[in-house]
């Protein structure tokens, strides 16, 4: 269903809103390189007015059109009617991509109707549900960042084509072993905490597999913006894109984005 696209351009939707990574502020320009180099059709949501607003993304009804979601969310509380879209493009089967927090992109109260949706880094992308909790999802400090390698398994893997064996990446490594990532998923890269401020252990930062209904899935832990201007991550990602729709790795690099776009933190 997804392999070929003879009849069009494949539709590729960015939903953000993370607070803290300027997501809304790098994926367009993925976005709009993926638009103008490798016939992608794409569109970006993002939270309204600002990073900040969890409780509206605006648009995504147009996900009923979509042929690949990419999520890059931090803590959203969104409405039912803006949830029903998520879940029905997911229960659909569909390929999907995940950044960073989108291992904790919901946080609902306790009791509140919404509140299985706290565990969406779980049934959509087989990494720990949410932040804490029985995983001990954390990461090394922010004065940390991460040293890269290509899992030894994944080195023919096209999602890493034109990748460096190994890069650096500013983003602080998360913890997700020993039990995530869950069900069939394939490490592609491996991170080792650089002056982490406890004592670390190795964790995956990419992967890819199955989800809980069906779909063909990529996430990283990486997404710091610092990450958006190294040429091995944005080949990582257009790569990724490609793999999950079901389409060959582009046979030629278009060259390096130029994304400068720096942290902010989380800011009120």
């Amino acid at each position: 269903m997804y392999s070929t696209f003879a009849q069009k351009k494949p539709l590729v939707v960015f939903v953000c809103g993370d607070h803290e990574y300027s997501g809304e502020q790098t994926l367009p320009y993925l976005a709009a390189e993926l638009s103008k180099n490798y016939g992608i059709e794409t569109k970006v949501l993002s939270a309204y007015p600002n990073q900040n607003a969890e409780k509206n993304i605006p648009g995504l009804e147009i996900l009923e059109k979509a042929d690949l979601v990419v999520f890059f969310l931090r803590w959203r509380q969104l409405p039912n009617d803006q949830l029903q879209y998520i879940e029905k493009y997911l229960k659909a089967g569909k390929p999907a991509i995940g950044l960073r927090t989108t291992s904790h992109a919901f946080n609902f109260p306790k009791g509140d109707v919404s509140e299985n949706w706290n565990a969406f880094g779980e049934w959509a992308f087989n990494a720990p549900p949410g932040w804490g909790g029985k995983a001990n999802h954390t990461h090394y400090g922010h004065k940390s960042s991460t040293d890269v390698r290509i899992a030894p398994k994944a080195r023919k893997h096209p999602i890493v084509k034109g990748v460096s064996s190994d890069f650096h990446s500013e983003s602080w490594l998360y913890k997700v072993q020993p039990d995530y990532p869950s069900g069939d998923s394939e490490w592609i890269l491996i991170g080792k905490a650089v002056n982490p401020d406890k004592e670390a252990i190795e964790s995956p930062v990419a992967w890819i597999g199955t989800n809980s209904f069906g779909g063909k899935i990529f996430f990283t832990t990486l997404g710091h913006p610092a990450d958006f201007a190294i040429e091995d991550f944005q080949k990582l990602l257009v790569n990724a894109i490609h793999w999950v729709l079901g389409l060959k790795a582009p046979k030629k690099w278009k060259g390096k984005i130029d994304i400068q776009v720096p942290y902010r933190g989380i800011v009120k």
